[in-house]
């Protein structure tokens, strides 16, 4: 049927992880996922849930510890495994199972997930994805479970479901935790927020970054240069920690209700790990509804723009940003030409960057002027809600699950929008690309 209708990877991609986003609230709503099986099914609660789930964002209406039961908190975390993963990436794991080799529609399907540069090199990015997902995610899981184990007391039964529970969902971005407090126990505590950090960092870089420090480390540096996406990737990870770490500590030093009561060390620990978690994961270790307006339009630029492309992160990605700073820079020089580190950006790269900075922007809005009438709450946190779904996020000023039902709908919509991408999406919705076989006229209409 697919071949018929000639699906495009885009559209396919957006049809596979809205059926899973189906499937996910299906499994939610049977009694074995809820801690008190005799209740009745809340439809909007699971589809919420597996929406926050599948696209690793991490916003929740129901408490996830207490609400839903072991099997209900495992399904979550094969959620965002997959969502994180990919689903396209996932399966052609079955794929290669079963066939041993990648077929060309395969490879196609996988690159529009993955965005490879080419497809000679799809084979190496789903090979860094795969082996880095296992790496990461089981250190991460065996140093926690061996700190709960030690400072905690837990069992190790109870510490390896944690430790693989907490890994999995920041390296997936989901944000997801079985504490109704999330991490604010362990603000103090950088064995547990340490490994959390470097999961959801790596997560968040981008698997083609991945590849390519891959490949520099296996060729000992041999490779002559490094990728124009790479550096821009690099460079603005640098910068946008950085920039949330110092304002978060400068907004919040002396807040009583966040980092006022803690010892120095513990607050920069803190604003570290809020720096971390706000361009891409839900955790928190601190009290966000009680946050600064400073910090709040910090969390703004950070959660909207995100983090890495083709990674486990959301918002318009450090590399779009990135490229239209280019562009700027250019333009302000007089260049022609948008240019980055002796490289040229091809036109329909700056394109696609605008079109992500307008259709973002205006989703978010659009969003703000959707909800605003339907509560009572402070605009701040209304936008923190709603930048939070866009970027697939998850942190919450705790208003989520105050909001109406059709609030809930709205921000279902944004965070399948969000992690599905806004390009993406435009793609599978339009029927085919138009190509025209003739150029109009140019005028140069005034700006400015």
């Amino acid at each position: 049927m697919l071949k018929r209708r000639s699906l495009n990877p885009s559209t396919i991609v957006a049809l596979g992880f809205a059926g899973v986003i189906l499937l996910s609230t299906f499994v939610l709503m049977l009694p074995v996922s809820r801690a008190d099986s005799a209740a009745p099914p809340d439809f909007l609660k699971a589809l919420f849930t597996a929406t926050s789930a599948v696209c690793v964002t991490g916003l929740v209406v129901v408490d996830t510890g207490t609400y839903w039961s072991t099997f209900g908190q495992a399904a979550l975390l094969v959620m965002f495994q997959i969502g994180g993963f990919g689903m396209m990436v996932t399966a052609t794991v079955f794929g290669l199972w079963a066939a041993r080799s990648l077929q060309l529609r395969t490879r196609l399907l996988l690159q529009s997930e993955t965005r490879a540069p080419t497809l000679g090199d799809v084979r190496g990015v789903f090979r860094v994805v795969w082996v880095t997902t296992l790496v990461i995610e089981t250190l991460a899981m065996l140093s926690m479970a061996l700190r709960f184990v030690l400072a905690y007391d837990k069992s190790w039964s109870e510490a390896l479901w944690l430790g693989m529970f907490h890994a999995i969902s920041a390296f997936n971005n989901a944000g997801f935790s079985v504490f109704s407090s999330n991490l604010a126990g362990y603000v103090t505590d950088g064995w547990i927020l340490g490994p959390v950090m470097l999961c959801v960092a790596i997560g968040g870089i981008g698997f083609p970054v991945l590849y390519e420090l891959w490949q520099r480390m296996r060729t000992r540096g041999v490779l002559p240069r490094m990728s124009v996406h790479a550096q821009i990737t690099l460079i603005g990870t640098a910068f946008l920690l950085t920039l949330g770490t110092i304002g978060i500590a400068v907004f919040e030093w002396n807040n009583t209700k966040t980092l006022a009561p803690l010892h120095w060390s513990h607050k920069w620990l803190a604003s570290l790990f809020t720096s971390v978690v706000a361009r891409t994961a839900g955790f928190n270790a601190i009290d966000l509804s009680a946050l600064r307006t400073e910090s709040y339009v910090l969390h703004y630029l950070l959660m909207f723009i995100g983090a890495g492309s083709s990674g486990t992160a959301g918002g318009i990605k450090i590399t779009t940003v990135g490229v239209l700073l280019a562009a700027v820079w250019s333009e302000l020089r007089g260049h022609p030409d948008t240019e980055f580190a002796g490289r040229r950006i091809d036109n329909t790269i700056l394109r696609q960057a605008l079109t992500m900075l307008v259709l973002g922007s205006g989703a978010v809005g659009l969003a703000t002027l959707i909800i605003m009438p339907m509560v009572n709450m402070p605009y701040e946190h209304v936008l923190f809600e709603i930048i939070s779904a866009f970027g697939t996020v998850g942190n919450s000023a705790g208003i989520t699950a105050q909001l109406p039902a059709a609030a809930q709908l709205v921000l279902i919509a944004l965070m399948y929008m969000g992690r599905v991408g806004i390009v993406t999406l435009g793609v599978a919705l339009a029927a085919q690309p138009y190509r025209a076989g003739y150029r109009y006229p140019e005028e140069k209409p005034i700006v400015g």
